[in-house]
């Protein structure tokens, strides 16, 4: 099993189409889709067209994908225009989504930990910051979660973990927003200083066969190039210039 793992998309359509190629060249089995594929000031109506017809790939909803479609719920601008952007059969799509998905016995895939949609599986909020979290948090987060691998999104940042019980929890980072400006409860940001997409490929394989560990997993995390600027462009003639400094640069 070979398989690609893309999250946080947020309706970068060339970003997305790059990745896409990437793995083609290089070939995968399957798809994993692990939301957050459409808020943002850039193209969730195409985005979400061009992830309709991936019939074949796994697709998750992450919580802006909940946001999008709970009309009454506190949401952002990025939330609001693709809301605005989304017709009905693009909305009744994202209504067959949901957050996690066992992909086999020892797989699976969550947007962000496997109970909930808004906390970082793999990092900790500290003030102005994120910093990796350490391996009791991470224990905490999986609440009993026992698959050999464990996929997750939502803090747009690479990252593969092998935790003390010899789990490894491999997160893609984001296709499409190299960084962020979070203005929750904790005011953070996520910057990737690269403006590249970014993908996974996780791979089973024999692991410590001499040792007689059996079977484990690879992963791979990987940076594409694309066109950024025409995505950085658009955001700012959006009237978003924190996406727009984002999608040029990788900072925010």
């Amino acid at each position: 099993m070979r398989f690609a793992v893309v999250s946080d998309i947020h309706g970068n359509l060339p970003a997305l189409e790059a990745v896409v190629a990437d793995f083609g060249r290089r070939g995968v089995d399957a798809v994993v889709n692990l939301g957050d594929s459409l808020s943002g000031p850039l193209l969730p109506r195409e985005t979400a067209q061009f992830l309709m017809a991936q019939e074949d790939w796994i697709q998750l909803a992450g919580n802006h994908e909940r946001q999008i479609l709970d009309e009454r719920g506190a949401c952002g601008r990025s939330d609001v225009y693709a809301r605005t952007q989304l017709g009905p059969s693009e909305r009744a799509w994202i209504a067959t989504l949901t957050p996690n998905h066992r992909i086999a016995e020892d797989v699976f895939a969550c947007h962000a930990t496997p109970t909930t949609d808004m906390v970082y599986l793999l990092e900790t909020i500290e003030p102005t910051h994120l910093r990796v979290a350490t391996n009791d948090e991470i224990e905490a987060r999986l609440e009993g979660e026992g698959a050999a691998l464990v996929l997750c999104g939502h803090s747009h940042t690479p990252r593969s973990v092998r935790t003390a019980r010899g789990q490894w929890i491999v997160n893609p980072g984001s296709v499409g927003l190299p960084g962020f400006l979070a203005c929750g409860p904790t005011p953070h940001r996520v910057q990737n200083a690269s403006p590249d997409a970014r993908y996974a490929i996780v791979e089973r394989c024999e692991a410590g066969v001499s040792a007689g560990s059996g079977r484990g997993w690879s992963a791979s995390l990987i940076s594409v190039p694309y066109d950024h600027r025409s995505m950085a462009d658009l955001a700012g003639r959006r009237g978003r210039p924190e996406w727009q400094r984002a999608l040029a640069t990788g900072y925010v």
